[in-house]
């Protein structure tokens, strides 16, 4: 649906610490106000209805008891004191987050430079190092007389120079990350010690998922984030305060929140669209599905269009289990290596197991504690039970080529019987990606965000070379 843009202007009457923006149309007659439902309260979710509620009147449904999906901040009681936690979204850059970075900046939220030093752990073979710096990489001093760890450090050169190259002469889309280490005859250090987990910490997916990745995707957003250089990479942020700051703002210029109340389906009715839930029914001209994939497909059920189901269902997740915490024996055993991000192999094959990664929060935002405060994703063995704190089930998309070829015919189906589809699943992954579906969404509705000029491009990024 293509409509005239609408611009946001400060509204002078409210506080100026209110950071709400009123509407001013330019162009024709502004469009009737519509009931639109809004499901799920992630970063699409929350940015699709504080949009759209300056000119419609919005309801936002969240399943769950808090707002925020991977946003989720944690009071942690420590030594005498207590401090924020972020335990899902963590950190953002300036250059691959341009709308997160303006969408901070008009509401208020502050942040402070972290950084994203990364470390590998494995018990079989028993090897560990961080690419801090030379004293790190060769933290465990046999690395110096390992043949194939120099093999590695030679791989990671010719990897980041053959794939660059490779990504610039147009190739074929359909070449997935292990045609490449196949005929490129990557060797098996180089594929077990660094790339598969460093993909697979970023991508929260098992190593061997990662393998059908294709080829151009991995490329293209390892280029982005400045993961194929040595020098001149992006400097990384975190909310100060927790992401939850970001929450909240939103949440306090929305007037209709549904907390805890799950949407169970979404049928096309006489009088428009039916949003069920177990409170009962209630009537919608426009319906934003901003969950995962997988969800929004079990909501719409029988409802959903051929082409909408063949999008949503192409596209899936991966279950991961997190535990914050504070056992050190979840970390590298040689503190020397702590990292940011920590990957961590027991003695059995990775592979198809889920990947087990630990977040030392006390490298990525500044917390009070001498304790290391930790969030481990899949840990390899069960934390000592005094040190955990909490506990959470996140899910993240899987990134393979019929999930790509999926995000490609997305825009045909957006709109379609007044079923919106957004969520990060549309993109990378990431909060960028989750803040972009919401802005498209809300583009082909009329809308405009305040920082917005021209409207985003509809393609996937993954999907275009």
């Amino acid at each position: 649906m293509n409509a005239p843009a609408h611009f946001f202007l400060p509204d002078v009457q409210s506080a100026p610490d209110s950071r709400r923006l009123s509407i001013r149309h330019v162009g024709s007659a502004m469009q009737r106000i519509q009931r639109i439902a809004v499901v799920g309260a992630g970063i699409s979710g929350l940015a699709s209805a504080w949009l759209l509620s300056r000119q419609h009147q919005v309801t936002l449904f969240e399943a769950g008891r808090t707002l925020g999906g991977h946003t989720n901040t944690v009071d942690v009681h420590l030594q005498g004191r207590t401090h924020p936690v972020d335990t899902g979204f963590l950190v953002f850059n300036e250059k691959t987050y341009p709308n997160l970075i303006a969408l901070f900046a008009l509401l208020g939220v502050d942040s402070i430079e972290t950084e994203m030093s990364f470390a590998v752990s494995l018990q079989n073979p028993d090897l560990e190092w961080s690419g801090s710096n030379l004293t790190t990489v060769f933290g465990q001093k046999r690395n110096l007389v390992r043949p194939q760890f120099w093999s590695m450090l030679s791989d990671i050169l010719r990897f980041n120079r053959e794939s660059c190259a490779w990504l610039a002469s147009h190739p074929d889309k359909r070449r997935s990350l292990r045609d490449f280490l196949d005929e490129g005859r990557y060797s098996r250090a180089f594929s077990e010690w660094y790339l598969l987990p460093m993909a697979a910490a970023i991508w929260s997916c098992p190593t061997a998922r990662m393998l059908d990745t294709p080829l151009a995707t991995f490329v293209r957003f390892c280029q982005n984030h400045g993961l194929l250089q040595v020098f001149d990479r992006p400097l990384w942020r975190t909310v100060k305060g927790g992401g939850r700051t970001y929450v909240q703002k939103i949440a306090a210029q929305l007037d209709d929140i549904r907390l805890a109340c799950p949407v169970t389906a979404v049928r096309h009715g006489a009088d428009g669209l039916r949003v069920h839930t177990p409170a009962g029914s209630e009537r919608f001209d426009q319906v934003v599905m901003a969950c995962h994939s997988d969800q929004a497909l079990a909501i719409l059920g029988t409802g959903a269009s051929d082409r909408q189901r063949a999008v949503l269902s192409a596209i899936r997740y991966q279950p991961n289990r997190a535990v914050l915490h504070s056992d050190r024996r979840l970390l590298p055993r040689d503190e020397r290596l702590w990292s940011a991000w920590n990957y961590l192999a027991g003695h059995g094959q990775p592979g198809e197991q889920p990947v087990a990664v630990s977040y030392l929060i006390n490298r990525l935002q500044p917390l009070p504690f001498n304790t290391p405060v930790v969030v481990t994703l899949n840990p390899v063995h069960e934390p000592d039970p005094t040190s955990v704190i909490a506990e959470f089930d996140y899910a993240h998309p899987i990134f393979d080529g019929p999930a790509i070829t999926a995000q490609q015919h997305l825009p045909a189906v957006q709109g379609e019987n007044g079923i919106w589809l957004c969520g990060a699943w549309g993109g990378y992954g990431f909060h960028e990606d989750g803040l972009k579906s919401a802005l498209r969404v809300v583009n082909s509705m009329g809308i405009r965000a305040p920082w917005q000029g021209e409207s985003l491009p509809v393609a996937s990024e993954l999907a275009t070379v």
